[in-house]
Formats: structure tokens, C-alpha cells, sequence
């Protein structure tokens, strides 16, 4: 078993910076591929990026490619999501997720998942 804690949420002005944390407990994280999810209210949850168990292969959402930046240290169990120039439209529920093998961008395929920690970014 793994538990996911999501952290580092909170509100931001447009153009600004945030960084959040997907601290794992439980088994060894380096054994997860880990991805970030975000769900904004009325809409379907979204794919923010991805990184493989080493921290060698990451994947971007278009949409955040180039303004976020994934990373993760597997001595601290935890995967981190650095975002940047940050726009009204990334306010949503960030989640982590987490699997044994590579699932890229589909969140079905994700067994282990967080609570989710709140951004909100005013414009």
C-alpha cells in the first residue's frame, strides 16, 4: 500500500509561482511511476505531467509544458510539482497519482491517488 499526501496548495496571483509537494508513505516510492492530475470545478480531471520511477523520463501536458516543471527525489518519497507563470485557467484540484508501471497521461490506470490540494490563481 501506498498513501499519497498532497501539499504546498494555495492562492496565487497570475504570473506567479507555486510549488507542490506528493509525499508518499508506505512502500518504497522509487517503485512508482508518479503523475499529477488537476481537476477544475465542473470539468473532467486533467493530466499535468508524469515521471517514471527514476526521474529519468517526464511527460507534459501541453497546456503546462514549459511553465511547469516536475522532479523527484526518491531518498525524501516525494515528487514535486514547480509551477511557474502561473494563468487563472490552472486554478483547480491538484492531484498525485501513483503506479507500479509507466501510465502516462491516463488517470484510469493510476491505483494509488491523494486527497488533492486546492490552487487558485487570481487574475
Amino acid at each position: 500500500q501506498v498513501q499519497l499526501v498532497e501539499s504546498g496548495g494555495g492562492l496565487v496571483q497570475a504570473g506567479g509561482s507555486l510549488s507542490l509537494s506528493c509525499t508518499a508513505s508506505g512502500r518504497t516510492f522509487g517503485s512508482y511511476a508518479v503523475a499529477w492530475f488537476r481537476q477544475a470545478p465542473g470539468k473532467e480531471r486533467d493530466f499535468v505531467g508524469a515521471i517514471d520511477r527514476s526521474g529519468g523520463s517526464i511527460l507534459y501536458a501541453d497546456s503546462v509544458k514549459g511553465r511547469f516543471t516536475m522532479s523527484r527525489d526518491n531518498a525524501k518519497n516525494t515528487v514535486y510539482l514547480q509551477m511557474n507563470s502561473l494563468k487563472a485557467e490552472d486554478t483547480a484540484v491538484y492531484y498525485c497519482a501513483a503506479n507500479s508501471w509507466w501510465s502516462g497521461a491516463n488517470p484510469s490506470e493510476y491505483y494509488y491517488w491523494g486527497q488533492g490540494t486546492h490552487i487558485t490563481v487570481s487574475s
